[in-house]
């Protein structure tokens, strides 16, 4: 199937989902545990009739579900037909989703030679490359994907650097309590695809979003 962009997938008006990497999330506040449980029943249930298959995690009160293609490595229509669906049991339960307090975190890891390093981590992690990409994801899709980027060489330089994607509203939220919290705003150049912050000693971070981006 087509696996659909930013663009695409925001024209759905899939209210309470946020597309970050690979993926459509949301988080449903349940209350309880009991309550959490059934709904991941009703689910499951679903996805079973649709044959398409969510990424569920069921915490005290909350569920927490993430909708891919994995065959398709992105999110298509299936995703959206499922989300859909998702949406409807929620509204039927009385409880409440939502994606402003969902994010999705990847490592990128600057080198001036990455293709020297990139084997060590893969071993190192038990992670794979995807057919015609270079990024590190792991299979079970629970620890953060790393990517490369080329730096310069000189000393000191920062290796890691965290990407955070979030909704695009919380984008401002989250830089203002950065700079409350004695950070500073780097650089908005490439903004609304990602703005660079720094701690108060220089650590970057870039917060990231689906937008002005071709996927």
């Amino acid at each position: 199937m087509t696996v659909l962009n930013g663009r695409q997938i925001a024209e759905e008006k899939l209210d309470g989902w946020v597309y970050v990497p690979g993926g459509l999330q949301t988080r449903i506040h349940t209350g309880d545990f009991a309550t959490g449980l059934k709904i991941v029943n009703a689910i499951g249930e679903v996805a079973e009739r649709m044959n398409h298959h969510p990424d569920v995690t069921l915490r005290y009160t909350e569920v927490d579900v993430r909708l891919t293609s994995h065959d398709a490595h992105g999110v298509t229509q299936r995703d959206v037909r499922l989300a859909r669906a998702v949406s409807s049991i929620v509204s039927g339960a009385g409880v409440r989703m939502e994606s402003a307090s969902v994010s999705r975190l990847e490592w990128a890891l600057d080198s001036p030679a990455y293709g020297s390093v990139r084997p060590f981590w893969a071993a190192i992690m038990a992670m794979e490359t995807p057919e015609g990409q270079e990024d590190l994801v792991d299979p079970a899709d629970v620890h953060p994907a790393i990517w490369f980027q080329e730096s310069g060489p000189e000393e000191p330089r920062q290796r890691w650097h965290p990407d955070i994607w979030l909704e695009p509203t919380q984008v401002q939220p989250r830089i203002d309590a950065a700079v409350a919290a004695g950070g500073t705003l780097v650089s908005d150049a490439a903004a609304p695809s990602f703005w660079v912050l720094a701690d108060p000693e220089g650590n970057r971070v870039c917060l990231c979003t689906w937008q002005d981006r071709r996927s």
